[in-house]
């Protein structure tokens, strides 16, 4: 049986959705008040956690997994290209935040830097949007994990980047803000140098989301031939498996094909024993489709799986 999990990935993702708007625009108001690059780099950041949640509902609307005439292996990769999306929209957050960095720095060097004016009552207001990040990424990654979603888990994976960005972020800003204290300018510099790390931090998570999701996409082995081979050989009747074939993901939805010759004189001996296979696999792979090909035995083969 294949598990539709749409609508509790619906849900999750309009509350995170309500979430990262609200805390978009505390950041944003913050760092326009403030003239922070830095703070106004992680609300570009955190403008992308809203629009990917946006994509997500999109993706998880068309991403059926049940079969129809015109996909009748499921709709379940337009989930694998949201996450994808979501890699690119970390990719232009990446380059704004790298382009903004080098212009202030240039424009700092000629002009002397604008500084940047932030006060205890603003870092306040930053560590709570801190914490409505933190909650929204193991809420995202929990249900993503308990319900096999990629897209959730791509997502909190985005957002877990979000916080990493939001506490250097904070630390910047509360050097700047000692800085003015204790009458030191250099520290404004803080602000500028640390919306590069940043931009690495959003490049790091838009390719761990980019290289999780690609493998499903491009059809990639989703089980070891080895280890279907071994299950296979264990039902009785069966004397020969191989050309041996799998893709998509474990736990969510995989798709296996075979070749068996087995010790039956008739189709009916031989339909009993291939679905005693499918039902081995099933049990340990579910949810799983198993295609198998019965041969005469003179199509003996050792070749388990197909060779690079």
């Amino acid at each position: 049986m294949v598990l539709d999990n749409r609508s509790e990935v619906k849900k999750v993702l309009l509350i995170t959705l309500v979430l990262n708007v609200l805390v978009m625009a505390i950041k944003a108001g913050v760092g326009w008040s403030t003239g922070s690059l830095s703070l106004l780099a992680d609300a570009l950041h955190s403008v992308t956690d809203s629009a990917n949640n946006i994509l997500g509902l999109i993706a998880t609307r068309l991403a059926s997994p049940e079969p129809d005439r015109d996909h009748p292996y499921g709709h379940q990769k337009f989930d694998a290209l949201g996450a994808l999306g979501i890699a690119a929209f970390l990719g232009i957050a990446c380059f704004e935040i790298l382009k903004g960095g080098i212009e202030r720095a240039l424009d700092g060097f000629q002009h002397g830097l604008q500084a940047v004016k932030i006060s205890p009552s603003e870092l306040w207001i930053l560590l709570i949007v801190l914490g409505i990040n933190i909650f929204v990424t193991f809420y995202e990654r929990g249900v993503g994990v308990r319900v096999g979603s990629p897209i959730l888990i791509a997502d909190a994976q985005h957002t877990m980047s979000d916080v990493w960005v939001t506490i250097t972020v904070i630390l910047g800003l509360i050097g700047v803000w000692q800085g003015r204290v204790l009458n030191l300018p250099i520290l404004q510099w803080l602000d500028v140098v640390l919306s590069f790390p940043v931009a690495l931090l959003v490049f790091r998570s838009g390719w761990s989301v980019l290289k999780d999701n690609l493998p499903w996409l491009v059809d990639e082995m989703a089980i070891a031939p080895e280890a279907i081979h071994t299950l296979a050989m264990q039902v009785p009747g069966v004397i020969n498996c191989h050309d041996i074939a799998s893709r998509g993901v474990v736990g969510r939805q995989v798709f296996i094909e075979m070749h068996l010759i087995v010790d039956a004189k008739d189709v009916e001996g031989s339909h009993r024993i291939t679905e005693e296979v499918e039902a081995l696999l099933a049990e340990r792979f579910s949810p799983v489709r198993v295609l198998i090909h019965v041969e005469p035995p003179a199509y003996k083969s050792d070749q388990i799986t197909y060779q690079s």
